[in-house]
């Protein structure tokens, strides 16, 4: 085996030491070609403002997107306002603020907003929902108001929002798409994960279904990187993490 030279030796370990060193602040984060978009995810105990970042580039027509920055919101799950709709909205306008001052001022009319309500919501629409009519008018009258591209805000069905999750697990694991040693994009060899959600009530399992093996209207049809997927969430009851405390303290006592 043939020893590097020193110079290469001390070259390398010089350009690590550089790129350890230089201050984030120095190197450009968003490339002139960066979008931005924000989701709010307003979720059964807290709603969290979320920046997303993407080039014009794109994989099989699909975008490839990285996280950039949030926000939580101060104050409970938006439905804990169903008594004062409009306070709900007012709860969003710290976030807003920020996220006007993390993406750049050009882009503010170029980016899209959209709010995503969970299951807090969903049960509030199935018992009131004449209230959880209100509530997302005052938070669509919030969002309007922001400079932003507001795109809607609605309640996901259990299905939607477990396909969501399921997409989140699955992009973080490169499993649609990986970078090669090129830095390129190519096809994932792996199989596509499936995912246990524990809620309090009860657990989802959310996996793909096999064309073949199912019936054509069973679950959420997805086009993502050049392939269709179709998920189908199953519901576990009485398995979330309610039940199970209940279960682990009765044992505990016996």
């Amino acid at each position: 085996r043939e020893l590097l030279p020193p110079w290469l030796v001390i070259v390398a370990g010089l350009t690590g030491i550089v790129l350890l060193c230089v201050s984030t602040k120095d190197v450009p984060m968003a490339p002139l070609r960066t979008k931005y978009g924000i989701v709010l995810d307003a979720g059964p105990s807290r709603t969290i403002l979320f920046i997303y970042q993407w080039t014009t580039t794109k994989a099989n027509n699909t975008g490839v997107i990285r996280g950039c920055s949030s926000c939580p919101v101060q104050g409970p799950g938006v439905s804990s306002y169903s008594d004062s709709p409009q306070k709900a909205g007012k709860s969003l306008e710290p976030c807003l603020n920020w996220a006007q001052n993390e993406i750049p001022a050009e882009q503010h009319s170029q980016t899209p907003l959209y709010l995503g309500a969970t299951a807090s919501m969903r049960q509030l629409n199935l018992t009131h929902p004449i209230l959880s009519d209100s509530l997302l008018a005052a938070l669509t009258g919030t969002l309007k108001s922001s400079p932003f591209s507001f795109q809607g805000a609605q309640i996901l069905s259990s299905s939607e929002e477990e396909a969501f999750n399921w997409v989140a697990v699955n992009y973080v694991l490169e499993n649609f798409f990986k970078y090669d040693w090129r830095g390129e994009l190519v096809p994932s060899r792996t199989g596509m994960a499936g995912v246990l959600s524990v809620g309090g009530s009860s657990a989802q399992l959310t996996s793909e279904l096999e064309e073949e093996k199912q019936a054509p209207k069973e679950g959420v049809r997805l086009r993502l990187y050049g392939r269709t997927h179709r998920v189908l969430t199953r519901q576990c009851r009485c398995h979330g993490a309610e039940p199970l405390r209940s279960r682990l303290l009765a044992a505990l006592i016996q």
